[in-house]
Order: structure tokens, then sequence, then C-alpha cells
């Protein structure tokens, strides 16, 4: 997960994920709303409403934005359109397994953009079952390091049902099973932590290690996925090598 994760904030450093803030803003409204569907308005009671909402100020999302997105889930915005959270799977090039989360208002329009975009580049979309088994469904959380003592954090995150914790660089990594998402959300917003990553992950079993030509080839396929506004996120077992994210970071 740490290359990727790497990965994810190389892409943020260079404003090149998510560079249009209309498009940030579609994306968090859409995950506010489904949180509110899935578990009511109330962000007390609703801990993935309230990451949600997090996320959208951490991202300076406008407290107008987060309301309407949060009446549209719940149902009292009778105009809103119906929204829909779903996982596609595929393979991008050179075999490499796909699983991408999407939440849309038009099912159809999402699929024909994947398929497009996967067909070009040698990829496809597979059927549901195909590539999920090589991987493993995490709960996962990512925040600063700075300020933090790790035997605390360690503690912490283990007691509250983490498998592991790990100190890489300047970040902190927690994974956990899905089951104690909520459990490790709880503890860490009473302790005052505020993750910049949590939510469920799909994460390699076994990664596929590739030529940097061809990793660079699979990671352009997986930024083109997820430049589609219904796209959240992208999950691949692509391996990423520590000389390969230095070169990244460099370029």
């Amino acid at each position: 997960m740490s290359g990727h994760s790497k990965w994810s904030t190389i892409k943020r450093k260079k404003g090149a994920a998510d560079a249009k803030r209309g498009q940030v803003f579609t994306r968090l409204a859409r995950e506010i709303a489904i949180a509110a569907r899935e578990g009511g308005s109330d962000s007390d009671a609703n801990f993935r409403l309230r990451l949600a909402i997090d996320k959208a100020r951490a991202n300076n999302m406008p407290k107008e934005n987060i309301d309407r997105a949060i009446k549209k889930g719940a149902g009292e915005d009778k105009d809103g359109v119906s929204i829909e959270e779903m996982m596609y799977e595929g393979y991008g090039p050179k075999g490499v397994a796909l699983i991408i989360s999407v939440v849309t208002d038009n099912r159809n329009r999402a699929v024909a953009e994947i398929r497009h975009i996967l067909n070009r580049h040698g990829g496809s979309l597979g059927e549901g079952g195909s590539v999920a088994w090589q991987f493993k469904h995490i709960a996962y959380f990512s925040f600063p390091a700075e300020g933090h003592d790790p035997d605390a954090i360690f503690e912490l995150a283990v007691e509250a049902g983490a498998d592991d914790v790990k100190f890489e660089d300047d970040t902190i990594e927690i994974v956990a099973p899905v089951e104690a998402f909520k459990q490790i959300s709880d503890t860490l917003h009473k302790s005052k932590i505020h993750p910049d990553e949590a939510g469920l992950k799909m994460i390699p079993i076994n990664e596929i290690e590739l030529s940097k030509e061809d990793s660079l080839h699979v990671l352009r396929v997986v930024e083109a996925l997820e430049e589609i506004d219904d796209i959240q996120e992208v999950f691949s077992n692509l391996g990423l090598s520590d000389e390969l994210l230095a070169q990244l970071e460099a370029e």
C-alpha cells in the first residue's frame, strides 16, 4: 500500500491529481451524499459522513455545498438526481488488474467512459469477480507523522483493532480489517487526529512488477481513469518501486 500512497502524495504535491477544483467538489459532494443516504444526515452518528465532511473541509469546500450534498443524500432535496455507488473490475496494459470505484448519477455514461479508456490502451472491462480475488478489502488511514509519538500511535491503533501501523518518511499509515474502521475512526477523532486519507480500500495480495516504461504506461491509464468525474478511486496491483517513485517525484 505504501507505494501507491507515496504516488498519491507525489501527485498531490505536483497538483496533477484533481487539478480542477470543480472536479474535486463534485467528487466530494457525491461522497457526502452517498454517506448521508446510507447512514443518515447526523454526522455525529454517521462516521462515514463525518469523514467525508472532514475531507471536504480540508479541501476548502464551501459550507453551503456540504449542506446541499447532505440534503441531497438524505432525500431532503426533492429536485436532486439519484446517485449510486459501484465497483467495476478490469485489466489495464500488461494484464495489470484494476478495481474502479464509481459514484455516479448515470451508470451508462460511467461504464462507456471507462470502457473507452481501457480499450484505447489495450485493456478491458471485466465481469464482477474477475479480478477482485486478487485484492484484499481493508480499512486505511493516513496522516502526517509530525507532532505524534510513534509508540503512542502504535498502541492507540492496535488497541482499536489495527492489523498494522507503518511509519513511512513523514507519514503514518494504519491498516485494519474493514470491521475495525469505525472503531479506529472514532479513536482518532477522540485523539484529535484528522487523517488526510481515511476509507475502505482494495490492496493487491500480490503485486506485478513491470519495467519503468510499462509502469509509466499503466500509471497514465490510471490517471486518465481518475480524470473521469464519476470515478472516485482506482486500485491496481501494479508494484511501484522506490526507484520509480523517486524518478516520478523528480520529474
